[in-house]
């Protein structure tokens, strides 16, 4: 297997400065704020959602692990677990003086970034649960899944080919999932309320909502 291709040397000039640009977690956020919302059933990686200006949670969360990784941190992600009335939501995480964070892209604007002040991976997974509901106010969130270091994909060049993606999407499939309420609180959930609602799909692609 070849080494893994560098992102940078596949991009323009023009992208390159782009990525130069990105010097903070919020940048990168910005960035990924500005990528249209992606309604596709597909994966992009990082190359090609650089390339079309296009992606969904997945493909955001990917891109902004690869951008992440070129300011020091470990590209890492995990994915959130709603029910079956919800869509799954990726993160991308850091870390900054022991403290997590994480940038996303969404369809919602209650599921993006957050500062680096939450002291464990579960804590900062709890700071969007009442922001996750569906179009019916629904809170769904119910689990999240371990990190995954990506560079493990990195001999399968996860940065530049978007075949590499299925492999990252099974990884995460497969690996652990950690509950994040019980039985009995989920009989005990109120539904958000209008303006949470309101809030939440402000600029979102009716498209790309879950179908309920």
């Amino acid at each position: 297997m070849s080494p893994q291709p560098s992102l940078t040397a596949a991009l323009t000039p023009a992208e390159r400065t782009l990525l130069a640009s990105l010097r903070t977690p919020l940048a990168i956020q910005e960035f990924l704020d500005t990528v249209t919302y992606s309604t596709e059933n597909r994966y992009r990686s990082p190359l090609t959602v650089l390339r079309e200006r296009v992606g969904h949670c997945y493909d955001g969360g990917v891109v902004a692990a690869a951008l992440l990784r070129r300011l020091g941190h470990k590209p890492q992600v995990l994915v959130l677990i709603p029910n079956r009335r919800d869509d799954e939501h990726m993160l991308a995480l850091y870390r900054v003086r022991g403290h997590w964070g994480a940038v996303a892209k969404s369809n919602f604007s209650s599921l993006r970034f957050r500062e680096p002040v939450f002291r464990s991976v579960r804590e900062l997974v709890m700071s969007y649960f009442e922001g996750y509901f569906n179009a019916a106010g629904e809170k769904t969130l119910r689990a999240y899944t371990a990190p995954l270091n990506l560079s493990r994909f990195d001999k399968q060049h996860w940065e530049t080919d978007d075949a590499a993606m299925d492999l990252i999407a099974e990884a995460l499939d497969k690996g652990r999932k950690y509950p994040v309420v019980t039985p009995a609180q989920i009989r005990g959930l109120t539904r958000a309320d209008a303006r949470s609602v309101a809030a939440g799909l402000l600029g979102s692609d009716e498209a790309g909502l879950f179908k309920l």
